[in-house]
């Protein structure tokens, strides 16, 4: 009986220490979506920008 209860607790660590791995792993992931989304959001408005002064560049050109 104390073999299994050794093998039962030695597993439950193994799973604590897993999950303890897997919580890390998923703050880690969760703040590089955060700074891939702010990026992207940084990109979004510089494209935004580029595409307003493209078209008040082309209002100006002359008609052929």
């Amino acid at each position: 009986m104390s073999v299994s209860l050794d093998q039962l607790e030695h597993k439950v660590d193994q799973i604590v220490a897993v999950c303890g791995s897997l919580r890390s792993e998923n703050q880690l992931l969760r703040a590089h979506v955060a700074s891939l989304e702010a990026e992207k959001s940084a990109l979004t408005k510089k494209i935004d920008a580029t595409r307003e002064r493209l078209e008040a560049l082309m209002t100006r050109l002359p008609d052929e």
